[in-house]
C-alpha cells in the first residue's frame, strides 16, 4: 500500500501542487509582512514626530519656573492614563525636569534627534522614542526632551497579521491539495482508461488497439507507441504459435518413425542383421532430431543478441570457393555447376565457420530447388562498408508474399514438396542464414525475377 501511494502520479502531482502553493504563499506572505511592517512603522513614526513637534514647540518657548509649572500641568493632561504616550524632560536644574522614572531613565542610550527603543519595567513591549536636546532659554538651562509611544499596538497588529497569513496560507494549501487532487484525477482519467484497457488485453484480444483520436495530445504519442508495441507483440505471439506448431510437427515425424520402427522390430523375433538395420534407421532419425535441436538452440542464442566473436580477416571469394568444393560430389551427381563471380578481392571480418555454414545452407537450398543440370551462380559484391553474397539458381517464380517469409523458421512454400538429391532440410536453413548475417552486422535478402531465384546475405566489410 505504501509503495502504491508513493508511486501514484496523482499523489505526486498533489504533493507538487501543495509544495508550489506553500512556496508561493510563503513568498507572498513574506512580502506582505514586510510591506505591512514598514507601513505600520512609518505610521507610528509619523505620529511620534507629530506629537514631539507639538511638545517641542510648547516646551522650547518656556524659560521661567512659573510658566514651567503650567507646562508640567499640560504634560500631565496630555499623558493618557494607560501610559501609551509618555514624556520625559531631563535637565541639570531639577526645577525643569518632568516624567516618571527619571532616575532610572536618566542614563539610557539615545541618539539626539533620532528615534530609538526604550524598555520600561513592567511593560511587555518597548517604547518607541524620539529624543532631542533643546537649547537654553531665559532662566531654563538646556534640556533633553524625550517622547515615547507604546509599541504594543504595532507588535499586536504584526502578530495578528502574521497569524492571519499563516492561517490563510494553510487554508490555501489545503484547498490547493483538494482541488489539485480533483484536477490531477480528472486530467489523468485518459491515462487510467489506457491502463484499464491494457489490463483487459490477453492473447485472445491482442488485435485490439487504443483509440488515439480520443486522447489528449500529450498521451497520443504514448498511445501510438503502445499500439506499436501491441503490433509487435501480436506478430511475435503469432510467430511463436506458428513456431511451436512447426516444432511439434517437425519433431513428431522422426519420433513417430522411431516409435513405429521400434514397435515393428519388437513385434516378433528378428535376427541381429535385422535389428542392425532398424538401429541404423533409428540413428538417422535421431541424427535428424539432433540437427533440428542444435539449429533451434543456435537460433535462440542469436535471438538473445549473440554476435560473432572469433573474427578473422578473410577474402570472401576464397571462403566461397572452399564451400563450393565441399559440394563437388553432390554437384557431379546432379550434373549441376557453380560459378563464382563479382568482386573476388572483397575482404571482411568474419567468423569462418559461421560464414561457411550460411553459404552451405544457401547452396543446399539452391541445389534442392533446382533441376538436374542446372547452373548456380554465386555473385560477390562489395561496397565501402559491406560485402554481399548472393546465390542464384533457375526455378519457378516465387510470389512476393512468399519471398517475405522465406527466412521464417520452418516456412516452406510447398509443404508437399519432397527433398531431393539426398539433401534433407527441416525449414531452418534460411532462418540460420539470416541469423548469421545479423551476427555479422548484416542482413538477408531474397528476389525472384526472370526465372531466377536469388537468395543472399550481407556482412560488414567492404572494398580493400
Amino acid at each position: 500500500m505504501k509503495s502504491s501511494v508513493k508511486n501514484s502520479i496523482i499523489n505526486r502531482l498533489v504533493l507538487m501542487f501543495a509544495a508550489s502553493a506553500l512556496v508561493i504563499f510563503s513568498l507572498i506572505g513574506a512580502v506582505l509582512y514586510a510591506v505591512v511592517k514598514g507601513e505600520l512603522l512609518r505610521h507610528e513614526r509619523d505620529g511620534l514626530y507629530t506629537t514631539f513637534n507639538d511638545i517641542q514647540y510648547m516646551v522650547s518657548h518656556v524659560g521661567t519656573t512659573d510658566r514651567w509649572a503650567r507646562v508640567q500641568t499640560k504634560l500631565d493632561t496630555l499623558t493618557p492614563a494607560d501610559g501609551k504616550v509618555r514624556f520625559w524632560i531631563f535637565s541639570d536644574d531639577p526645577r525643569f525636569t518632568y516624567g516618571k522614572d527619571l532616575a532610572d531613565l536618566h542614563d539610557f542610550d539615545y541618539d539626539p534627534g533620532d528615534v530609538g527603543r526604550l524598555r520600561i519595567k513592567g511593560k511587555e513591549f518597548p517604547m518607541h522614542t524620539l529624543t532631542k536636546v533643546l537649547p537654553a532659554f531665559e532662566d531654563r538651562p538646556p534640556i533633553r526632551l524625550t517622547v515615547g509611544v507604546d509599541t504594543e499596538p504595532y507588535y499586536e497588529t504584526l502578530r495578528t497579521f502574521l497569524g492571519a497569513m499563516i492561517g490563510l496560507s494553510a487554508i490555501g494549501v489545503l484547498l490547493v491539495i483538494l482541488f489539485g487532487y480533483w484536477i490531477a484525477k480528472a486530467g489523468l482519467q485518459p491515462l487510467k482508461k489506457m491502463s484499464d484497457k491494457a489490463q483487459t488485453l490477453s492473447p485472445k484480444t491482442l488485435s485490439e488497439r487504443l483509440a488515439v483520436s480520443a486522447l489528449p495530445n500529450e498521451l497520443s504519442d504514448l498511445a501510438q507507441a503502445f499500439n506499436g508495441a501491441l503490433d509487435r507483440m501480436e506478430n511475435a505471439y503469432k510467430q511463436l504459435e506458428a513456431f511451436n506448431a512447426d516444432v511439434a510437427h517437425e519433431l513428431r515425424t522422426p519420433l513417430a518413425n522411431l516409435i513405429g520402427e521400434t514397435q515393428v522390430a519388437l513385434s516378433r523375433e528378428r535376427s541381429a542383421p535385422e535389428f542392425e538395420m532398424v538401429l541404423q534407421s533409428n540413428l538417422e532419425e535421431l541424427d535428424r532430431l539432433r540437427s533440428i535441436i542444435n539449429d533451434m538452440l543456435f537460433l535462440a542464442r542469436s535471438d538473445q543478441g549473440e554476435a560473432a566473436t572469433s573474427l578473422s580477416h578473410a577474402v570472401i571469394s576464397e571462403e566461397v570457393q572452399k564451400t563450393v568444393d565441399f559440394f563437388e560430389f553432390v554437384l557431379d551427381d546432379s550434373g549441376m555447376s557453380v560459378s563464382v563471380n563479382g568482386d573476388t578481392k572483397a575482404r571482411a571480418m568474419i567468423e569462418t565457420a559461421l560464414f561457411r555454414r550460411a553459404l552451405t545452407n544457401l547452396l543446399q537450398n539452391a541445389i534442392q530447388h533446382s533441376s538436374a543440370g542446372a547452373h548456380i551462380n554465386i555473385e560477390i559484391h562489395a561496397t565501402n562498408d559491406a560485402v554481399q553474397v548472393a546465390v542464384s539458381n533457375p526455378g519457378a517464380p516465387i510470389a512476393p508474399q512468399h519471398l517475405q517469409r522465406l527466412f521464417d523458421r520452418f516456412y516452406r512454400i510447398d509443404s508437399a514438396r519432397q527433398d531431393r538429391n539426398g539433401i534433407h532440410g527441416h525449414g531452418l536453413g534460411l532462418a540460420i542464414v539470416k541469423a548469421i548475417a545479423r551476427m555479422h552486422g548484416g542482413g538477408a535478402f531474397a528476389a525472384s525475377t526472370g526465372g531466377q531465384t536469388t537468395i543472399g546475405f550481407t556482412i560488414g566489410g567492404g572494398r580493400p
